[in-house]
């Protein structure tokens, strides 16, 4: 019988069928409602599942999952070595995880004004490949592109950079459906805005993802393990999300309290997790959870149009990340002293932190930020008397104006849709957004455009 083996971190969700009823599965959905993903091994369907990673699978012939054997548990053993150590070992593991994926491939290199993607442009410019570097900001929004330029420049890349524009979703949002098959909501794959573009560059993409999850801190300073699972009920669970897998939970008649369901899942999930340093647990908790069946889940999109590489999702990052002390992991320590060692690319300005960057960051306080947060405030109450309101988010690009509406209600509010979840239930979400809080609204009616776009891919 085949056997598929799924990598630590995986890059690609696959699922299989198991025994059962081939029926919704309401209480997957109303968790996916709240938190924006799936949890565990759940999808849409009783009889599926999507297969866990760091497992060795067994498929029958017929397509149904007989067993699964893990391979890999996430630990935290730190070797107790100087950080100048474990700096040399990061940048050393980094150089051969990124030669050994590209090759001599020329390479698409995603650059954004953070760390993860520096790091790797860092590593790029010590290497012969050909680098294709690009970068995308929001129209009417913060000129991120300027930013990753500027990096591209000091490397001595090519460089191209694309603006994401009002509506780009409705042209894409059949495809994009058919791409991650709903399975993250739409409000977050802005790369679906230049995928034409994307498919006229040959090359194999090297993308940062989870960088900054690894090399940060998993908790606040001083979180005990008692204090885990508030933290990340509050963390993982979108309010107003919550509230309407709620409501679908009361409306669909399941079994229980929604509440205590979801506690219980979490709970479970944490479990299964034998780490006593509480940092090192959540972060093993959020890259078997976020990463898996989040994160992951858009990547096809870039893999639509040439093949993709992820030096932080290799295993032996994974298994490196178990081995660091969590004093070395905080505040993105080992990432800005690697950086360091670049003046040109320490210099540009660190966009989490501007106007200020990795050399001087520290100084993003008051008064010293003061004069620019002023002079920007101004700028921005300029532009928006003006009529240019300044985009931060990328469903205000999709849901915000009457054309996006327009194309917004005609999945909603179709025949099929409302069979399947209320009209009075999708009108309250919608009227939320439009005159109550559209920035926290966001979330659920974009989830409830998720759900009308997979009724309509799953008719029958």
């Amino acid at each position: 019988m085949p056997i598929i083996e799924t990598d630590i971190l995986p890059s690609r969700t696959r699922f299989a069928k198991i025994k059962g009823p081939h029926q919704e599965n309401l209480e997957a959905i109303c968790v996916f409602i709240a938190l924006g993903f799936f949890l565990d091994s759940d999808t849409y369907w009783k009889d599926q599942v999507c297969l866990a990673p760091a497992s060795k699978h067994t498929i029958d012939n017929n397509g149904f999952l007989v067993n699964s054997e893990s391979y890999f548990k996430w630990s935290y053993h730190p070797e107790y070595i100087s950080f100048d150590t474990v700096l040399e070992k990061y940048t050393s593991l980094l150089k051969t995880i990124v030669k050994s994926q590209v090759k001599d491939d020329n390479v698409i290199l995603p650059l954004s004004g953070g760390l993860d993607s520096r790091s790797q442009a860092m590593i790029f410019k010590s290497l012969d490949n050909k680098v294709e570097a690009y970068s995308y900001s929001f129209q009417n929004g913060f000129k991120e592109h300027k930013i990753s330029e500027k990096i591209a420049n000091a490397c001595g890349f090519n460089f191209s950079s694309y603006t994401i524009k009002r509506g780009y979703l409705w042209d894409t949002i059949e495809e994009l459906a058919e791409i991650n098959q709903c399975y993250s909501e739409f409000t977050h794959p802005r790369q679906m805005a230049v995928l034409s573009e994307f498919e006229k560059i040959r090359g194999v993409f090297s993308l940062g993802h989870w960088g900054d999850v690894f090399f940060d801190r998993g908790t606040p300073e001083g979180t005990t393990n008692d204090d885990i699972i508030p933290m990340l009920f509050k963390k993982m669970v979108k309010k107003y999300g919550f509230e309407l897998g709620e409501t679908l939970w009361q409306y669909w008649e399941l079994e229980g309290n929604f509440k205590d369901y979801l506690i219980s899942r979490i709970e479970v999930a944490l479990s299964s997790i034998k780490i006593d340093n509480a940092s090192a647990k959540v972060r093993a908790f959020k890259t078997s959870q976020w990463a898996h069946r989040w994160t992951s889940t858009n990547l096809s999109v870039f893999e639509k149009a040439n093949p993709i590489t992820l030096p932080y999702y290799d295993n032996r990052m994974c298994e490196f990340i178990c081995n660091v002390p969590e004093a070395f992991l905080a505040d993105r320590k080992l990432q800005i002293a690697h950086i360091k060692q670049d003046k040109a690319l320490s210099n540009i300005t660190w966009q989490a932190r501007k106007p200020f960057n990795i050399n001087n960051y520290e100084r993003n306080k008051p008064p010293y930020n003061l004069p620019y947060r002023i002079s920007n405030k101004m700028k921005r109450t300029l532009n928006e008397l003006r009529g240019k309101h300044y985009v931060q988010r990328n469903w205000e690009l999709q849901f915000v104006g009457d054309e996006n509406d327009k194309q917004l209600r005609s999945y909603l509010f179709s025949d099929a849709f409302n069979e399947f979840i209320s009209k009075d239930i999708v009108e309250d979400i919608y009227t939320k957004f439009k005159k109550v809080d559209p920035i926290h609204y966001a979330h659920p009616l974009s989830m409830l455009l998720t759900l009308a776009l997979w009724k309509k891919q799953n008719k029958n």
